[in-house]
C-alpha cells in the first residue's frame, strides 16, 4: 500500500501538507581569518650578518639577495618584519629560529606580534 503524502505526514508531526514540516533554513555561516602575526628579527651587537642571512634563507624562504637587504635593514633599524603567518605557524617560526640560533650560540632574537 502506498501512503499519500497527507497520510505520512500524520505521525506525529504537524504539517501543512506541503512537505516542509520541520524544515529550518540555515543560513551558511561566514568564517573569520584567523588573526594574523607579525615575525621579526631583532639586531644585536654579537650575531654575525652571514648566520642572519642563513636563517632567512632556511626558515623563511627568502632568496639571498632578499634575505641580505632585511638583514641590512635589521643592523641598521634595529628590527624587520620577515614575514606574517598565522598564530601556529609564527610561533614555529620564532621557537624554529630561537633554538637554531642558541645552537650555534648566537644571541638572535625573533619575536611575534599581533598584526
Amino acid at each position: 500500500m502506498i501512503l499519500a503524502p497527507q497520510m505520512m505526514a500524520d505521525n506525529g508531526d504537524r504539517s501543512d501538507g506541503d512537505g516542509d514540516a520541520g524544515l529550518a533554513l540555515k543560513t551558511k555561516p561566514k568564517t573569520k581569518r584567523p588573526p594574523l602575526y607579525k615575525v621579526m628579527l631583532l639586531n644585536d651587537d654579537y650575531t654575525p650578518m652571514e648566520f642572519v642571512v642563513l636563517v632567512l634563507e632556511r626558515f623563511f624562504g627568502i632568496g639571498h639577495a632578499q634575505a641580505t637587504e632585511i638583514m641590512l635593514t635589521v643592523h641598521k633599524k634595529g628590527l624587520a618584519v620577515v614575514g606574517v603567518f598565522p598564530f601556529e605557524i609564527a610561533e614555529t617560526k620564532v621557537q624554529q629560529v630561537m633554538d637554531f640560533s642558541r645552537r650555534h650560540q648566537h644571541p638572535l632574537q625573533c619575536t611575534m606580534e599581533k598584526e
